[in-house]
């Protein structure tokens, strides 16, 4: 079946010499891995490996036979042009980190309108802001609502937050927690709009300690999730 659909690039792989498997979240029908045979080799061709890039937002047109195997691309172009998310050296490391988040975050082969505007729009604020540096922390915790984990606030006054549960908690647990410091930054974060992510002052330190915790609170909710190996990327970025 031939379709057109919007599509967010998560991750390539190299196939041969002269392939890419490409993972996608698609508009129209979740996440599909689709097969560019000899796209590294062809000089001339319709699909251009630069237009694979993690996190690209592309207009594809392609074969969707749904039957659990590779798909194929028939044409593909840009969807929404990127001034700066692959040119800045902190935004580049952030969208890489993003992706691989995403990709093992995200399963389901199914249509998902709600959380393919929310990544699509979410990327745009990115590419088109300077002040950035809580902008991971704040996407990972909104992408939980889509995903099915959101923090459940109820007892937000309280003085930890168990990551296993997903509540906070008057009295502490033996699941991890977060508390003190980082538990007063995971706070500042649940409520706002990323306008106001600015706002929240926090040493690199911190930033890291908390975006473990993040990464923590996903393992614990997602089975069979793989912790990114762009994390230490990301940190030394930020160093």
């Amino acid at each position: 079946m031939q379709i057109t659909t919007k599509a967010i690039i998560l991750t390539q792989l190299k196939y041969g010499d002269t392939s890419l498997i490409v993972k996608a979240f698609t508009a129209s029908a979740g996440v599909k891995s689709y097969l560019l045979k000899g796209v590294l080799a062809s000089k001339k061709g319709k699909l251009r490996t630069a237009l694979f890039q993690p996190l690209t937002q592309l207009e594809l047109v392609a074969n969707h036979r749904n039957k659990g195997t590779l798909e194929s691309i028939r044409e593909a172009k840009v969807s929404y042009h990127y001034q700066t998310l692959h040119t800045n050296v902190v935004k580049n490391a952030m969208s890489f980190f993003l992706a691989e988040m995403l990709g093992n975050s995200i399963y389901e082969e199914e249509q998902n309108d709600e959380l393919f505007s929310f990544i699509e729009a979410s990327l745009q604020w990115l590419d088109m802001h300077t002040e950035i540096s809580n902008f991971h922390l704040h996407f990972l915790l909104l992408l939980t609502k889509y995903l099915g984990f959101y923090p459940d606030t109820n007892a937000i006054d309280a003085d930890c937050f168990d990551l296993l549960e997903g509540e906070f908690n008057r009295v502490p647990t033996l699941n991890p927690l977060l508390t003190g410091e980082n538990l007063s930054f995971f706070k500042q974060f649940l409520g706002i709009n990323f306008d106001t992510i600015h706002t929240i002052k926090m040493r690199k330190e911190n930033r890291q300690e908390l975006l473990k915790s993040l990464v923590l609170y996903y393992e614990l909710h997602l089975q069979g999730f793989r912790k990114p190996k762009s994390l230490a990327i990301l940190n030394e970025v930020f160093n």
